[in-house]
């Protein structure tokens, strides 16, 4: 077979469209990932907040990790647990908080706790104990509330119920639903 010139350059034209064709071929999970809005996170790490108010002490929070995640509703999550020691206006802890999680929506002031969540009132020692509670600084005399399951350990009872109201300071609360009441002599009480 004897090839022009022209049927040569037809032949490696074509071979040359076929290679360009082949290479571009988009992968749809790297143009989705072009193509889709991402959400900016800030992270820090071993984290200490100092809430104040008229330049006294209320709230120091600590967590080892705190995520501040930009998104249509803005939030801000502790993901491997908060400490929160509240103060009196003398500057003395009247109250601590605990939790595993927690997730605070800046758009409603409102901070969603749960798995562990521990409330301790330092002065009465009276423990509240429940697996999901919502804190709401604007809900003045009820900041800390839940309709879920609670537990609450005084010097002498044990309280069970469902649902519960209380102030920040945890000295007063109320149970929503009383399930059961334990009287326990102090130097029997359980651990």
């Amino acid at each position: 077979m004897n090839f022009s010139f022209s049927h040569k350059a037809f032949i490696a034209a074509i071979l040359t469209g076929c290679i360009f064709l082949q290479s571009c071929e988009n992968d749809a999970t790297k143009v989705k990932n072009l193509t889709t809005k991402k959400t900016g996170i800030e992270e820090a790490r071993e984290v200490l907040v100092n809430y104040t108010i008229g330049g006294k002490t209320k709230a120091i929070l600590r967590s080892p990790l705190m995520l501040n995640v930009q998104e249509a509703v803005p939030y801000v999550e502790f993901p491997k647990t908060l400490n929160v020691d509240f103060y009196n206006d003398s500057g003395k802890i009247e109250s601590k908080m605990f939790a595993r999680y927690g997730k605070y929506n800046q758009n409603q002031s409102v901070v969603f706790l749960r798995d562990s969540v521990i409330v301790t009132n330092i002065e009465k020692g009276d423990t509240l104990y429940c697996k999901e509670l919502n804190w709401d600084r604007n809900r003045t005399g009820t900041e800390f509330y839940t309709d879920k399951p609670v537990r609450i350990r005084t010097k002498t009872e044990v309280i069970d119920g469902m649902g519960m109201e209380s102030s920040q300071d945890f000295k007063n609360w109320h149970i929503l639903q009383s399930v059961g009441t334990i009287s326990v002599p102090a130097g029997q009480f359980p651990q």
